[in-house]
Parts: C-alpha cells; structure tokens; sequence
C-alpha cells in the first residue's frame, strides 16, 4: 500500500557537477520513496554565493533526468530566505541562539589550546558570560557577530536505518556557528528548517552527515518540530580506498555519459554498491524498486570500480530490446539500423555508439583483407543466390568446406577478414543478410565495396 507520508530530498549544492557518489545518494533516496508509494524533492542547496553557479544547478538537473530520476517536488534554498529569517527570530528569542565576537584567529589560538591540553576543541561559550556593555564595546570597536546555537548537554540518540543506534552526548559537540558575520546562513539551519517546512520524512545522506544529524535533531526539537527518521550511507572511495570528490571528472556523469556509459548500467550498480545483493544489469528503475530494501545496505565503504561499471554497461546493452535504443540509432545517424541489425550487433558492443562501426561494416563502403586470393574466389563462386537469411552462412561455409577441404577457423578467418575487415566481431550468420550479396561479392573479388 502507498505510503504518501513518506517524503525524501536530494540536496546538493551546485557548487560542481554530480559525481557517482552524489548520484548513489540521489538514487537511494528516489528507491526510497519509490518503493513506499513517496514523494523524491529535489532540493538545491544554493546560499553559497561565492560557490553556487547556474550551470551547475542546470547540469544537476540534467543528470538526474537522465538517469531517470524524476521529482515531485522541487525548491532552491535561494528562494527560502524569509523561513530562514524567521527560524532565526524563533531561535533568538528563545534564546538558543546567541551572538559571539571572536574573530578566527582568537578562535584558532582558544582551539590549539584545547588541543595542546588534551581536551576535545569545542567552543567554550565565551560570548554567554558577556555583559550587555561588554557586547556594546565589541560592537563599537567593530566587531560583528556571527551566531552560535546552544546545544542542550543531554544525550542524542536515533536508530539509524544504516547504520544502527547512534548516540552522542551534547556536551562533547561544539555549538555551531549557524549564521556568518555577514549575515549569511550556513548549511545548518536552512537545511533543518526546509526539511520541516517540506515535510521530508527521511533523511537519507552520507556519513560525513552523521555529526550534523546530532546538532540538527536540536534544532528540530528547538523548532518544535517533528525529527524525521535518518540513514547514513557510507561514502564510496576509489579502488585505492580515496574518497571521490565531485570535481573528479572522470567519475563524473556527465563524463560518463561523454564515454558512451547507459544511466541503467549506473543505477543497476549503485543500487547494490554496498549491499550482498548480486549486481546485474537492469533494463528499467522499477526492477530496482521491487525489493529494494535501505536496510540492506552495510555499514563499510563500497569501492567504486570504473572497469566494473563498463562490464555492466556492456552487459546491459546485450540484453537492450531494440525498442529501447531505436531512437537513439537514429540520432547517431545510423538509418539502416533496424531491429534485425541491432539484435546482430548489440552483443559485441560496449558502448551503444559502437553500433556505428558495425553498420559501417554491413551498410558502407569497406576495403576487405584478402589473406588467400585463391580461397576467395572459389568463396565467391560458391556464394549462395538470394534472398538470404541466418541459414545462408552455413549452407555456403559447407559448400565451400567440400570443394576446399578447409574447415573451423582456416575457413571462417579469411571470410571474416574479407567480409568484415575485422578478425573478431558478431557472427557472420547474422551479417551476411545485412551485407547482401552485392556487397559481398564485390568484397570477394577484392573491390572496396
């Protein structure tokens, strides 16, 4: 039965394009609600004026419709700054939130202390024992506040979907800055205050989170808000255990749709990064819903493997239907390619515009490589009359296997090369039709053709 109360976001920042790490998130999340009859936000986390960049947001939006990840719902953190004005009156006056005046280099100094103490370097509430004439002569001299919220000293614990029961205790967690000395939000507030105002049920995102879900569950509480539920994902490294940074352009996806990789080959393996379940090339996002299970999903870093990924690419575009890639033959310009010719050619490719090679083999012109003149022109004489089909290949290989005495690959490699140009390739008895027997013939006899 559908649960509409169910409500997830993704919530990146375009501050860069989306790499596999953000895009597991992102997929994880949209199988969530998905499998629960939910609703996927799509949120843009875009107060970072320095960073936030249009062509990011729209490249964010790309890569998700393109690897089918569809949103219900969608809002941009730029257009929220009023909610985030008044939480921060809400806070204020409930006095959880307080104006501090150090400036960075005093922090840093009060920090090495701590460190050089033994003692874990969290903030000291300093500004709370300022007197109101204290805090006028900071601000005479210049000094701006930035804003710091007051944790409770009380333990915080959640059962995480990941990662099990989590517990910090309020007293060993800093009081975070929440707004800058310029006035500006940073990432900790507005993201709670949306995840209230958008109703986001679950919180699903990386482990890097797990610090700030401690904080923020204050926040919602100082709020009187409801605490959504929350799962942390270990993070992906690379082959060598390194996390993947979202400039990393070779894992980026709109590199790897630059390289020819399918979204379903990306979305069939991060589905099951990190899961004992087997990994296996699926054809469409709702194989992926059926099961899908966030509990299934370990608490070790899954290692991203790029030549994993294009073995899955290759194997999900020999099981493709024709109807799934007709369109897009079409767009590579490839107007003989019918359902005849992709179902010929689509299991010796790894990447669909590999298609193109091959139907330059069956449909243009090719310079053959004639091994044994001799061999071919008795080939030649024996080529069969049309109209042909898959049969033609055995019915001429045997005649010519009869008058030659030839057979296995002393036979069928120089046809090839003749044929092809190719030593390897898709089965012969599946191209001959498509070469056609003028083409072959003209092959046969040394002719580019």
């Amino acid at each position: 039965m559908a649960d509409f109360s169910v409500r997830v976001r993704f919530a990146p920042s375009p501050t860069g394009l989306l790499h596999v790490g953000n895009a597991r998130i992102a997929l994880v999340n949209w199988l969530f609600a998905r499998a629960h009859g939910g609703a996927f936000v799509l949120r843009l986390d875009d107060t970072d004026k320095e960073r936030c960049r249009p062509h990011f947001a729209e490249a964010i939006e790309r890569d998700l419709t393109w690897l089918g990840l569809g949103w219900d719902s969608f809002a941009k953190q730029s257009a929220r700054m009023e909610a985030y004005q008044a939480a921060f009156t809400h806070l204020t006056q409930s006095g959880r939130l307080y104006p501090c005046y150090e400036t960075a280099e005093e922090l840093e100094y009060k920090r090495k202390r701590q460190l050089k103490r033994g003692e874990p370097p969290t903030y000291d509430r300093a500004a709370l024992k300022l007197s109101d004439a204290e805090r006028r002569t900071l601000v005479t001299e210049g000094r701006r506040a930035h804003w710091r919220f007051r944790l409770n000293h009380e333990p915080i614990a959640w059962e995480d979907l990941v990662r099990g029961p989590v517990h910090f205790e309020g007293q060993n967690l800093s009081d975070p800055v929440l707004v800058r000395e310029d006035g500006t939000f940073l990432y900790m507030m507005p993201s709670a205050i949306d995840d209230i105002d958008l109703a986001i049920s679950h919180v699903i995102r990386g482990e890097d989170h797990v610090a700030n879900t401690a904080m923020q569950i204050q926040i919602f509480q100082a709020m009187e808000a409801a605490v959504p539920a929350f799962a942390h994902l270990p993070l992906l490294t690379d082959a060598s255990g390194a996390g993947l940074s979202k400039r990393l352009g070779s894992l980026g996806l709109e590199s790897l749709r630059d390289d020819g990789i399918e979204p379903m080959a990306i979305n069939s393996l991060l589905a099951r990064l990190g899961t004992p379940d087997p990994i296996e090339p699926k054809v469409e996002l709702a194989e992926l819903v059926e099961g899908f299970d966030i509990g299934r999903f370990g608490r070790a870093s899954p290692k991203f493997d790029p030549t994993e990924l294009k073995g899955l690419n290759a194997r999900l575009l020999h099981t493709l239907p024709y109807a799934k890639v007709k369109d897009r033959l079409v767009a590579l310009g490839l107007g003989h390619a019918d359902e005849r010719f992709w179902n010929a050619v689509r299991a010796n490719i790894a990447a669909l515009a590999e298609a193109g090679l091959w139907h330059g083999v069956c449909f243009s012109t090719l310079t053959p490589v004639i091994q044994d003149r001799d061999f071919v022109r008795k080939a030649a004489a024996l080529l069969p009359p049309e109209p042909w089909d898959e049969s033609t290949w055995s019915q001429w290989t045997e005649a010519l296997q009869k008058a030659t005495g030839r057979r296995g690959k002393e036979l069928f490699m120089p046809l090839r090369l003749v044929l092809t140009g190719r030593e390897h390739g898709p089965e012969l008895k599946s191209l001959l039709p498509l070469i056609g027997r003028g083409r072959a013939l003209a092959r046969l006899f040394g002719e580019a053709a």
